[in-house]
């Protein structure tokens, strides 16, 4: 998106030197009143007059001029405003003077963390889902961060916000949050929670945050840019089922894994029962006829897939007969 953030060209004075120009005119002012009213009184004439006049003026201009001063820290920018027209963003660290008839507003250009509340969303299936997510972001257009959206009116309490840095960006925060909710719901609609098949290759909430996270991020910015705000870093940090239905879905994954269990003990037990029988076979340790490997499968398999310890039997008959 294109910019129109400008360097400001304007009159920009070190700030230390007019600082002793501006209390060398208040010296000044004052020592004018005091020598005026000395000479009104003793001579009364029109040179008193004037010399009070111009020290009124010279005190005026100093109370002015000292109004005017501008001291930026790292990562910080004042946008300069001439009577409603933008002249320009002053980005430079310091201690400066300007003109006194520039409207000054600062702006933070570090980085914010924004650490959401989990929000309840519909998964792409249709199920409550409890989400949230953590957003590190910060200003980089001050143009549209100051013209393009109207922080006065997202502010909390307008009368609060004035020229400060601090005001200014708790009203952006304030647009950053409304944003973030309405593309983190947009982001986990288009995703179900997690696959119900072992077989899906469905990208899911649960599994492939990666993913999920730079979806996330592409909307986001989207949908800040217009408020010249920079994503740094996306990143979802809560993911649960609603409560009305966690309890529901947790006994489906139990359930789940009971069978993913079962499935595995049965392709070990099957695996083992080959190997036995194979291993008596080549070993010629015994003779068994058809009957006997059924009956020894199914004692096998009965020990190796049961839950309960195997009671053991002696046979003290032989398996010939």
């Amino acid at each position: 998106m294109e910019t129109k953030e400008l360097a400001f060209k304007g009159t920009v004075l070190n700030g230390f030197l007019m600082l002793f120009v501006v209390l060398l005119g208040y010296v000044a002012s004052i020592a004018l009143i005091v020598c005026s009213i000395i000479r009104l009184n003793a001579h009364e004439d029109w040179i008193g007059g004037v010399m009070l006049l111009a020290s009124i003026v010279l005190l005026v201009c100093s109370i002015v001029c000292s109004c005017s001063f501008l001291r930026l820290e790292p990562n910080e920018s004042c946008v300069l405003n001439w009577f409603g027209k933008y002249h320009g963003t002053f980005s430079q660290t310091g201690f400066y003077w300007v003109n006194p008839f520039y409207s000054t507003k600062k702006l933070s250009l570090r980085a914010r963390n924004f650490d959401g509340e989990p929000i309840k969303v519909n998964d792409k299936q249709g199920n409550p889902i409890m989400i949230g997510m953590v957003l590190v972001w910060r200003l980089r257009d001050t143009y549209r961060a100051m013209y393009d959206i109207d922080a006065q009116t997202m502010a909390r309490n307008p009368n609060e916000i004035g020229t400060s840095a601090k005001g200014i960006m708790n009203a952006l925060e304030k647009f950053v949050r409304v944003q973030s909710d309405a593309a983190l719901r947009q982001v986990a609609g288009q995703y179900a929670y997690d696959n119900d098949s072992a077989g899906s290759t469905e990208p899911t909430l649960r599994s492939n945050a990666a993913e999920i996270n730079e979806q996330l991020e592409e909307k986001l910015s989207e949908r800040l840019a217009m408020a010249g705000i920079e994503i740094v870093e996306a990143r979802i940090n809560y993911l649960a089922y609603a409560p009305e239905i966690a309890a529901v879905m947790l006994r489906r994954q139990q359930a789940d894994a009971i069978i993913a269990a079962r499935e595995k003990i049965v392709e070990g037990a099957v695996g083992m029962v080959k190997l036995a029988l194979n291993k008596l076979s080549q070993d010629e340790v015994c003779d068994l006829d058809e009957e006997k490997k059924a009956a020894m499968v199914s004692n096998l398999l009965v020990v190796l897939c049961g839950d309960e310890n195997a009671q053991p039997v002696v046979n003290t008959g032989t398996l010939n007969h």
